[in-house]
């Protein structure tokens, strides 16, 4: 039973079901029964990330947000 984690950013929840159904299309090209892939998605804000010591809030603050 394969467990597939994404991390993202806050998401837009009508685009949750197409990123489910499409790990779970790569899994069901390899064989395995799509009842058993299991997908979460954990959302932390952009003030939760950062990299280069810059929070993403900040580095990205021009970037489109749907939410």
């Amino acid at each position: 039973m394969p467990i597939a984690t994404i991390e993202s950013w806050p998401m837009d929840n009508n685009e949750k079901p197409v990123l489910i159904k499409k790990i779970t299309e790569i899994f069901t090209e390899q064989g395995i029964p799509a009842q058993t892939v299991t997908v979460l998605i954990k959302e932390s804000a952009l003030e939760n990330w950062e990299s280069a010591g810059e929070q993403h809030s900040v580095k990205f603050k021009d970037l489109k947000r749907q939410v």
